[in-house]
C-alpha cells in the first residue's frame, strides 16, 4: 500500500442505509461528488455483525454531533450490503445508535480506491480516512484486525487538519488540543524544540 495522504478521493457511487431516527432509516445514492465541499470521514471496517467492530461504530457514533458540529460528515463503509447495514441496525442495540450513512461496498469500488481491501478476502482493513473539503485525504489510520480505534483521538485529529487548512502558516505539536499552542515552521525551530 502506498501512503493515500494528499491523494484525491475518486469516483465512486454505492448505495447506504441512512438512518433517520426512532430505529427507521431510508436507502440513499451516495457519490464523491456528495462528499466534496465538506469534511467527511470514511470509516471502513470488516463486517457487518462481527466483535470489534460494533465497538467501534457505537463509540463513533457518541461522537457523531461533536464531529456534525465541526462540519465534519461520516461515511462508515464495508463490504456488506445495505440491505445488511439495515439489518444490523435494526437488530444491534450498538448499532441502533448510528446516525450516519452506512456505505455498502459489495461491488468494492470504495474499498479499492483507499487501497484497502484484503487480498482474496472481500473484507475491508480496519482503516479511518479523513478527506478535506477539496476531496484530499488529510489523515489515514489503518489498525490489525484486533485493535479498534478510538473516536475521541478522530475528533482530536481532525480539529488539528481544519485548524492546519485554516492558518497554512502553522502546524499542531504532538497531543495538540484546541485553544493549546502551535508551531509556525522555520529555521530558527531546527534542533531547538
Amino acid at each position: 500500500m502506498t501512503t493515500m495522504i494528499g491523494k484525491e478521493l475518486k469516483p465512486f457511487v454505492a448505495t447506504a442505509f441512512k438512518p433517520t431516527g426512532a430505529g427507521k432509516g431510508e436507502f440513499a445514492e451516495i457519490t464523491d461528488g456528495d462528499v466534496r465541499g465538506n469534511w467527511a470521514v470514511f470509516f471502513f471496517y470488516p463486517a457487518d455483525f462481527t466483535f470489534v467492530c460494533p465497538t467501534e461504530l457505537e463509540d463513533l457514533a457518541e461522537q457523531y454531533d461533536a464531529l456534525k458540529a465541526m462540519g465534519t460528515e461520516v461515511y462508515s463503509v464495508s463490504t456488506d450490503t445495505h440491505f445488511s447495514h439495515k439489518a444490523w441496525h435494526e437488530t444491534s442495540d450498538k448499532i441502533s445508535k448510528i446516525r450516519f450513512p452506512m456505505l455498502g461496498d459489495q461491488n468494492h469500488t470504495i474499498s479499492n480506491n483507499f487501497e484497502v481491501l484484503r487480498d482474496g478476502q472481500g473484507l475491508a482493513d480496519r482503516a479511518t480516512f479523513v478527506v478535506d473539503p477539496d476531496g484530499i485525504i488529510q489523515v489515514m489510520e489503518i489498525t490489525s484486525e484486533g485493535v479498534g480505534r478510538n473516536a475521541s483521538e478522530l475528533v482530536r485529529k481532525i480539529k488539528a487538519a481544519q485548524y492546519v487548512r485554516a492558518n497554512p502558516s502553522q502546524v499542531c505539536p504532538a497531543k495538540w488540543e484546541e485553544g493549546e499552542e502551535t508551531l509556525a515552521p522555520s529555521l530558527d525551530l531546527v534542533g531547538k524544540l
